[in-house]
């Protein structure tokens, strides 16, 4: 019961010297802030890049490969200069993958640019145009949410359809149905068949609903299809994902007819391997964070330290006092403890709070997510620099001498 009441008695005797000397702690404290704000940030950014990617990844599609021109860029040297002289992929591709692959069970081609959409005197800029087949959404994982996708047959003549997605929707229809209305496209125009389920944004970045998806038989006689075709083939499981890129790499050299000698003149673009690059986003995040965080917590634990030592030479009587009328050492460090940690807790609230208003904000540009398990590994760091740097001044507080505690002025 007594080491109840003493942790009790010492808890408010702490918070006392804390209300009195409100300024000196908070300015104390200011290190301990920064430090878990900068914590909190890390772990909250990092968490909603591992939430973002994952959606991301299933925009792109499961289990597909990319066959371009040019490879996605993921360190190392990029050998521009080599890829700018390959040849253009070409929409006949398709048709011989699929007659050649035993493992695809989806081959899809598609181009993509930025344009701007107009719907009577509504116009929208910046938004993603794609020139596509008819099984386009199928790889993508896309849904439609009203109308319909185009088919085969809209693609093979060429018909001037589109399928939106919700941002565009929103940005030239408001309260108007969509659905069969016309729109134009390069001049021409499209009537609106179809639109997409809201997605987000990709990577946390790029808003992925801005954008208008036509037969890419359209868009070729709109901007033609020389440049910039790209070819999607799906697999229908892990395994067969696995055996078919080794057949597509050479399903691709046979069609463009090289030899045992030459390198491709192709690239295989995988989703997956944004995950590496990610991961060194979150590794350089992460080293850079937390290095600036140890040193404001250890900056913040000296000043921490340094301000008890002051806080127990003020109060060398009040000490001897306490000792007099029988307090144990224990009680006396437990006392000086609970100050320390006291401040550091201050420090953590403080900072935390800072940190779910930052999330908030940079949630708005990039992506950010803070969870409760960051919150306790705050407070925990907080209680742990308290103990570690309260811990010299308190023991020095214990162990004085009550005699000479009480004649100290």
């Amino acid at each position: 019961m007594r080491i109840v009441n003493s942790f009790a008695e010492g808890f408010r005797i702490a918070l006392r010297a804390l209300k009195i000397n409100k300024i000196r702690s908070t300015l104390t404290a200011l290190c301990i802030i920064i430090g878990i704000t900068m914590v909190t940030i890390v772990d909250a950014v990092t968490t909603g890049m591992d939430i973002s990617f994952e959606k991301s990844m299933a925009m792109m599609g499961q289990n597909v490969v990319y066959v371009q021109k040019w490879p996605w860029g993921m360190g190392g040297e990029y050998k521009w200069w080599e890829y700018r002289n390959r040849k253009e992929m070409k929409l006949e591709y398709v048709d011989q993958i699929r007659e050649y692959s035993r493992y695809a069970n989806t081959v899809t081609a598609s181009t993509n640019r930025n344009t701007s959409i107009r719907y009577q005197e509504k116009s929208a800029e910046g938004v993603g145009l794609s020139g596509t087949t008819a099984n386009y959404l199928e790889i993508q994982g896309l849904n439609i949410s009203q109308g319909r996708m185009f088919v085969e047959q809209e693609v093979r003549s060429g018909s001037n359809v589109a399928v939106i997605g919700h941002t565009l929707m929103e940005s030239l229809f408001e309260f108007e149905t969509p659905l069969g209305k016309q729109i134009r496209v390069g001049g021409q125009k499209f009537t609106v068949v179809g639109v997409l389920e809201k997605q987000g944004k990709f990577l946390g970045l790029e808003d992925t609903d801005n954008r208008i998806i036509i037969p890419i038989s359209a868009y070729g006689q709109i901007y033609g299809l020389r440049y910039g075709l790209q070819i999607g083939v799906q697999f229908p499981n892990q395994e067969a994902f696995k055996e078919g890129e080794y057949e597509l790499e050479g399903i691709m050299r046979r069609i463009r007819q090289l030899d045992a000698t030459e390198d491709n003149d192709f690239a295989l673009n995988k989703p997956e391997a944004f995950k590496q690059q990610l991961e060194g986003m979150k590794a350089g995040i992460y080293t850079v964070g937390f290095i600036l965080s140890g040193l404001s917590l250890l900056i913040g634990g000296i000043g921490v330290m340094n301000i008890m030592f002051v806080s127990v030479r003020e109060r060398t009587k009040e000490i001897g006092i306490r000792k007099a009328v029988g307090a144990k050492a224990w009680e006396i460090l437990t006392q000086f403890l609970l100050e320390a940690i006291a401040i550091c807790l201050l420090g953590g609230i403080i900072g935390v709070a800072l940190a779910g208003g930052l999330t908030v904000l940079i949630n708005q540009a990039f992506v950010a997510v803070m969870n409760v398990s960051v919150v306790i590994l705050a407070f925990s760091i907080c209680t742990m620099v308290g103990v570690i740097f309260g811990f010299i001044p308190a023991y020095r507080a214990a162990k004085s001498d009550p005699i000479e505690s009480l004649r100290f002025e």
